[in-house]
């Protein structure tokens, strides 16, 4: 039953798949669902659908039957030939689906060669009789190839380009060549030109072969403009005649002039004169059609019902005059006579890319930057430096009153040494800062103070602890090479030195005299207490009496107050290790070293699965 069922789902997923990706007719745009009417036949796009549909229904009770009678199999066999059944009765019904899907695809893979086109975009349409200039206009104006040959029907489907005009995205359309005879005799090519007519609202470019180069007369292409004048009676109309440079209006034949004029004196067209080889007039021709279909848009939202919704709420400013006087525009005389640039004039004025082509182009040429420094006199500014001057290197040259601000400077640290502002034993300190950071530290502690520390630096730049790790020595060197003298700082610095020693050297005393030391090396017992250092010399430890009376020596004093931290008396120590031992004992006995210990052991030592293994020597437990 369950591969029945899935059978079912896949044949049901697919068909449900083609069924909701291809478009449906009904859905769509107006000339969408004309132009697949013409190119593929609404019915047969409709029936080949339809089948697909009946097939997924009789699939899905083919399988809800075969269940039912699954569920009933009185043996495994009867069981197997039902599934069998299933199985091949849908695949059955598939098989009879060959020619809907065949031509399915065939539709499919030509609907994804079709051009995008946006029904409601601004569009011009390009159409006429064959061969009359109709891609190589789109081609002139917009960013599409489309093939041009001599001959007719060259372009024998809807071609798409797209321009750029005031801002705004334009689609051109090339529709293929029509010719002058009744609907029902035109052919498919023909009638996608007649649909998107028919169907787009878009600008009209009706083009014209004057010369008869095209093969047809002016005569029955007049007429060919007659008969399908109803299909854009109320759309913009450009009247395009091209190849003037072959012929023109004026030179053509008095009863073809008449037919023509004919058409240029209907109301709403507008007559442009062109040619694609000489491009004389093809920018012209786009924007007048251009200006004309946004000229008729915006009629046609004036005219709607939701312009009264908005009107009352339109308001546009305009600038109340002053006075009769006209204030035309100035323009000053050096802007109008100023000389056009010309690339081909020989006096023209030098541009930098002259000069980048003349010095190997790009790639090659480097920009000067000196060429635009500012200095007193312009001639200084290619000199290479160092530059000598008057006899002398400019970079030996110093400050004149250098020997005088040195004395100057040497007599104020001689009166701060005399009044003894160095001898001072307070620190110094470089900043406001670092004095309250520092009388911060005294009032809350050293810990506090560092974690109030690491707010202010947290977004700072941290140095290694070995950056700023310096001896007076390597100072000094490095002064030396760079040509400094260094005495007057090792001064400073062997006085700081000092003055840093006498403090340490208070604070040891200040320590020793708070520590409760035995005064002697006496003990009770009448022998000094030593230890015996490395050298097997013997070193003073300092004994400090307990609540039993009996000394002991500092350090494990200071080892079990460290322990005793927290619990009133040496019981509750005890009661204490007990407890973390007996904690303990699990991790023992995995071979943890605690509770955060997550190493993984090995679970299968090399030496008990490597190698050949003896009868007996397999059970290692």
């Amino acid at each position: 039953m369950r591969k029945v069922k899935f059978c079912q789902d896949c044949f049901d997923e697919k068909l449900g798949a083609i069924l909701t990706e291809f478009p449906m007719l009904d859905d769509l745009h107006p000339f969408l669902s004309s132009l697949m009417n013409v190119l593929y036949d609404k019915n047969h796009y409709k029936l080949a659908l339809g089948q697909l549909r009946t097939a997924r229904h009789l699939i899905d009770h083919v399988a809800k039957d075969y269940c039912r009678l699954l569920k009933f199999g009185d043996s495994l066999y009867r069981c197997k030939q039902l599934k069998k059944a299933a199985l091949g009765r849908m695949a059955t019904i598939m098989k009879r689906q060959k020619d809907p899907l065949a031509y399915l695809e065939q539709v499919r893979q030509h609907i994804s060669r079709l051009p995008a086109i946006d029904p409601n975009t601004r569009t011009l349409l390009v159409c006429g009789y064959p061969n009359v200039g109709k891609s190589s206009f789109i081609n002139k104006v917009t960013r599409a190839d489309v093939d041009v040959q001599p001959y007719a029907f060259t372009t024998k489907s809807l071609f798409v380009g797209h321009l750029d005009y005031k801002y705004l995205r334009w689609q051109v359309i090339d529709t293929p060549g029509i010719l002058d005879h009744p609907l029902e005799e035109m052919n498919t090519i023909e009638m996608q030109s007649i649909t998107a007519m028919a169907h787009l609202k878009s600008a009209i470019l009706y083009f014209m072969d004057l010369s008869e180069q095209c093969g047809y007369t002016v005569e029955a292409q007049c007429k060919l403009f007659h008969s399908i004048k109803p299909l854009f009676a109320t759309k913009p109309t450009v009247l395009v005649l091209n190849k003037i440079d072959v012929m023109k209006l004026e030179e053509l034949h008095p009863d073809n002039r008449a037919l023509v004029q004919e058409i240029i004196d209907t109301e709403g067209v507008i007559c442009v004169q062109t040619s694609c080889a000489t491009e004389e007039g093809v920018m012209d021709l786009k924007n007048k059609a251009c200006d004309a279909l946004l000229a008729h848009r915006v009629d046609l939202k004036m005219k709607g019902s939701k312009i009264t919704s908005v009107a009352n709420r339109i308001h546009v400013a305009q600038p109340k005059p002053r006075d009769d006087v006209v204030r035309a525009p100035c323009i000053p005389d050096a802007v109008k006579n100023r000389k056009k640039f010309d690339k081909d004039d020989p006096d023209r004025p030098r541009l930098l890319r002259d000069e980048e082509l003349e010095q190997g182009g790009a790639g090659v040429y480097n920009i000067n930057i000196k060429r635009d420094y500012l200095l007193a006199n312009p001639e200084w500014k290619f000199d290479i430096m160092p530059e000598f001057m008057d006899g002398k290197n400019v970079a030996d040259f110093v400050d004149p009153d250098i020997a005088d601000k040195l004395e100057a400077l040497e007599r104020e640290e001689e009166r701060l040494e005399a009044e003894g502002f160095y001898a001072n034993e307070e620190e110094m300190f470089d900043s406001d800062d670092e004095r309250e950071a520092l009388e911060m530290v005294d009032r809350v502690g050293h810990k506090n103070a560092a974690q109030m520390g690491k707010k202010g630096t947290k977004n700072q730049a941290r140095l290694p602890r070995t950056a700023g790790l310096r001896t007076i020595t390597e100072l000094t060197e490095q002064l030396t090479k760079a040509g400094y003298d260094p005495s007057r700082i090792q001064e400073r610095a062997e006085m700081l030195a000092k003055i840093q020693g006498a403090k340490s050297k208070r604070k040891r005393d200040d320590d020793d005299d708070e520590d409760v030391d035995m005064e002697s090396g006496d003990d009770e017992d009448g022998f000094e207490d030593e230890d015996m250092d490395v050298d097997g010399g013997a070193k003073k430890v300092k004994k400090v009496k307990t609540n039993s009376g009996r000394a002991v020596p500092k350090r494990i004093t200071a080892a079990r107050e460290g322990q005793m931290s927290g619990l009133r008396d040496e019981r509750q120590l005890n009661k204490t290790r007990e407890l973390h031992k007996f904690a303990q004992r699990p991790r023992n006995a995995l071979a943890k070293a605690g509770e955060a210990d997550r190493k993984i052991q090995t679970k299968m030592p090399r030496h008990l699965f490597a190698g050949k293994r003896k009868g007996g020597k397999t059970d290692r437990r």
